[in-house]
């Protein structure tokens, strides 16, 4: 069975481990205390062409998105900044929310503070939603995280794309509805 007989040793395939044999075959094939979990590497799974595509496709998304708050002016006429409301510059209609009821709904700013984070305006950007300005400097982010995903094929950081998206989009809609309970007050 064995070429080998009883007192012998292998040498494993490492070249570091010595196996003993005995009469009834190899003595022990676990890894010894030399080596740790730390030296074996994980194998992240390869991410499926549908998801590479959805993470592409989001990509450019979202550069389309910061493109156009490039191009958005959030500046009044006489050069202040505006706090919200500058998504009507783009030809949508006011916030359905403050022509009702007077107050800012929670997504009140966010546009305004895309525009005036692109123009490189913090500060001001903060000022008009600073949850808006998490939510861009996160958004800003996630292109090259979603390209190496998508040209890589492997996932960056995470297990579950699906977990984590859910995660961010819970985190980002609670800290909007503290910021909106804060302005209500």
């Amino acid at each position: 069975m064995f070429p080998f007989s009883a007192g012998h040793s292998v040498r494993a395939r490492n070249g570091n481990q010595i196996l003993p044999l005995t009469a009834f075959g190899v003595h022990a094939i676990a890894p010894t205390s030399e080596q740790t979990a730390s030296s074996i590497t994980r194998v992240r799974p390869r991410v499926r062409l549908w998801v590479r595509g959805t993470l592409l496709a989001f990509a450019v998304g979202l550069i389309a998105v910061f493109v156009t708050a490039i191009r958005l002016n959030p500046y009044d006429d006489n050069g202040m900044p505006l706090k919200m409301a500058s998504h009507t510059r783009l030809g949508l209609p006011p916030c359905e929310f403050v022509v009702m009821f007077g107050k800012p709904c929670p997504s009140c700013g966010l546009t305004t503070s895309f525009a005036l984070l692109m123009h490189g305006d913090v500060v001001n950007s903060l000022r008009a939603n600073a949850v808006g300005t998490l939510m861009g400097m996160f958004a800003l982010a996630l292109i090259p995280w979603s390209l190496y995903i998508t040209f890589r094929g492997r996932y960056l950081w995470v297990r579950s794309i699906e977990r984590a998206s859910l995660w961010a989009a819970g985190i980002f809609l609670l800290m909007l509805l503290i910021r909106w309970g804060i302005v209500l007050l």
